[in-house]
């Protein structure tokens, strides 16, 4: 990537999230987009950790990362503590790594 491409890419990244601030008070959407834009954001991220969750690079993960991201949404879920969360989805990833599960 040359830095031009790279300057642009920064300079529009950046004007659009000025534009968000900017244009927030000036800019009214129906109740209804803005319920779907509420849900195609929280799609994106279900997407997102679902890829990185079953995916690593074009083979399956294995069933230890899904199961270490099942016991973190289960601590999470039962509101746990955002460290603990993390610690329990990490250290039973990494228990299970440890027993030979792929």
């Amino acid at each position: 990537m040359t830095w031009t491409a790279l300057l642009v890419l920064a300079a529009a990244t950046y004007s659009l999230r000025v534009a968000g601030l900017v244009l927030r008070d000036r800019l009214r959407l129906p109740a209804r987009v803005e319920r779907y834009v509420d849900l195609g954001a929280t799609a994106l991220l279900v997407a997102l950790v679902t890829v990185s969750t079953l995916a690593d690079g074009d083979a399956f993960a294995g069933w230890a990362r899904p199961v270490g991201v099942l016991t973190g949404a289960l601590a999470a879920w039962r509101r746990a503590p955002f460290v603990l969360v993390v610690l329990l989805a990490a250290g039973t990833t990494a228990g299970l790594r440890a027993l030979g599960v792929p």
